[in-house]
């Protein structure tokens, strides 16, 4: 970052705090920071802390006269090569989403074409509110970075994905802008979510996979250049900045769209793909009074061994096991039945479907790695670290 300019907007939030410490970060790193002050930010720090850390000029209104006599907003903006806001409330990744421009900092998001990380804190409830994920979802369809905040205990008392990320990993996130990527020229694919196998016309036999983590690890290997194909079960998530999504709903629907996405560098299997499929009839069963109807079950392809053991394998394969009981057994039980390099392996009898929170254990021929409880965000970013490491 030697010789980088940070344009950093301080929004209003308890976790403003931290911006001090990351602007002493950022110098220490040898970038140059422009500091930008919201109203709201300024209920927490004051302008001379940032200046004094900054060794620069603190911005804070729109309408100061010396500044804006040669249109300083419209300069400010163009003047950085990375926009930072730390904190990102929700009220300010709202304004940005809507294109609003009623402050300094809204007004300079809108008027630049430099890029921008938003680093979200706010309340667990705030960040998993609908209005939320459509404006991060909007934010980051429109070429911005948004990370994903920590989850943890909060200044509210509550406990949850919410937090700032810490320093080190927003430092990180900075640094990422101005090193290549690391998977450029790279083909990765990722499977995610569950599949359906119908029964009858309304009926299916499926289960409660959300793909966050799917996803989650499709964003972070573009984030890191790889052209990323996400084979998708059906789940409602928003398709990640950069990633080309293919809609899929049953396992052979999966298998035909893996064999097409062929070859590929990296596959990241991640689907809870259902193991049995029905001879599926052409009209709803109805209830006749008498026993349940019989359903023949026929085992499904099994998409990882297909792709492990492929005359186009891919460089690295990795897969993901759900498991109940003991994790690690099941795992390296499958490494070589399946053709895998590594398994990630959890249990997924501890609520681990649909939460934004896992504990998973990285099993290769090398040995086993227990990677603790952390976010989905967090297992998809060391992931593709490691994955960056091995290819």
């Amino acid at each position: 970052m030697q010789g980088k300019t940070i344009l950093l907007i301080v929004g209003g939030g308890i976790a403003a705090f931290k911006s001090l410490e990351l602007v002493r970060e950022l110098r220490r790193a040898g970038a140059n920071v422009l500091p930008v002050l919201t109203e709201n930010g300024a209920r927490f720090v004051t302008a001379l802390s940032l200046s004094a850390l900054a060794e620069a000029k603190v911005r804070t209104s729109l309408w100061d006269l010396e500044d804006e006599a040669s249109m300083g907003h419209i300069q400010l903006s163009r003047a950085a090569d990375l926009i930072v806001v730390c904190p990102a409330t929700a009220d300010l990744m709202a304004r940005a989403a809507q294109g609003q421009a009623n402050d300094l900092a809204s007004t300079l998001l809108l008027a630049t074409d430099t890029p921008v990380l938003m680093v979200p804190a706010m309340n667990v409830r705030m960040w998993q509110h609908a209005a939320t994920i459509r404006n991060v979802a909007t934010l980051r369809g429109d070429g911005m970075t948004v990370m994903e905040p920590d989850v943890g205990a909060m200044a509210c008392g509550e406990f949850g994905p919410g937090r700032l990320p810490e320093v080190p990993a927003i430092m990180s996130a900075i640094a990422a802008h101005f090193i290549p990527p690391a998977l450029a020229g790279r083909h990765a694919l990722v499977t995610a979510g569950p599949t359906h196998e119908a029964i009858d016309p309304v009926r299916f036999i499926g289960n409660h996979s959300s793909g966050k983590q799917g996803f989650a690890i499709a964003a972070a290997l573009a984030a890191a250049g790889a052209r990323v194909t996400l084979v998708a079960g059906p789940v409602h998530l928003p398709t990640p900045p950069g990633v080309t999504r293919v809609g899929v709903v049953s396992a052979a629907d999966m298998l035909a769209a893996c064999e097409a996405a062929l070859p590929a560098d990296i596959a990241v299997m991640v689907a809870a793909v259902a193991d049995w499929r029905v001879d599926a009839a052409p009209a709803k069963i109805k209830k006749g009074g008498g026993a349940p109807p019989t359903l023949a079950l026929t085992e499904n392809p099994d998409i990882l061994a297909h792709v492990g053991h492929h005359a186009r394998r891919p460089r690295l394969v990795i897969g993901f096991a759900a498991e109940t009981g003991d994790p690690v057994a099941g795992a390296k039980a499958k490494l070589d039945r399946k053709g895998a390099d590594w398994i990630i392996a959890n249990d997924v009898a501890t609520g681990v479907f649909g939460s934004d929170a896992t504990h998973v254990h990285h099993v290769s021929r090398a040995g086993t790695e227990d990677w603790g409880a952390a976010s989905k965000a967090d297992v998809a970013s060391r992931l593709v670290q490691r994955i960056i490491d091995a290819i």
